[in-house]
């Protein structure tokens, strides 16, 4: 593009050298820097959290090609969900706090779609919504973690842990309902 070099500083006719002098922008690094430090962010654990995150989607979207059609068919099912949940932050990430807030807004928003569709579902089948939710959304929240406890209760000498959980997801199961 009609750039010319003197020939004394560029090495001759034969050599074209570009000197390139870049100059680190202080005010903009310390900025950086302040922000990092006010967030608590180590940037090391950033770049690995953004490692974790790729690592993430690969595993949502990742099959076994000697598994069984059934398996193959629950994977394609759950594939969505698998996809859309790869979106919640590691919980390396700025100490799990993005983590801990999106999982709470996907857990809300999920919960929202469970009321809905079991609201149409009773609606379609003539059922009262009271009905509905203490049937269908109820036994769909208890039970998972029924099981989840009934195994803690098993597994453990004192059961402690099937005890808070039954507690904790009864609570949370209760204040979800009410609203």
């Amino acid at each position: 593009g009609g750039a010319e070099s003197p020939s004394h500083t560029d090495g001759g006719a034969g050599r074209n050298i570009a000197t390139i002098t870049i100059k680190s922008d202080d005010e903009r690094a310390g900025v950086i820097d302040n922000i990092s430090a006010l967030m608590s962010i180590n940037l090391d654990h950033v770049n690995i959290a953004r490692g974790s995150y790729a690592e993430q989607f690969a595993d949502a979207v990742e099959f076994d090609c000697n598994a069984s059609p059934i398996f193959w068919l629950l994977q394609a099912g759950s594939l969505p969900w698998k996809i859309v949940l790869a979106f919640v932050p590691p919980a390396r990430f700025c100490g799990g706090y993005p983590c801990f807030l999106v999982a709470l807004v996907a857990i809300g928003l999920l919960t929202a779609l469970i009321g809905d569709l079991a609201d149409q579902f009773g609606c379609t089948v003539g059922m009262p919504s009271s009905i509905t939710a203490i049937t269908l959304v109820a036994m769909g929240t208890s039970l998972p973690d029924t099981f989840a406890s009934k195994t803690a209760a098993i597994n453990e000498v004192h059961a402690d842990a099937s005890i808070g959980n039954i507690t904790g997801s009864n609570c949370v199961n209760v204040f979800l309902g009410l609203g």
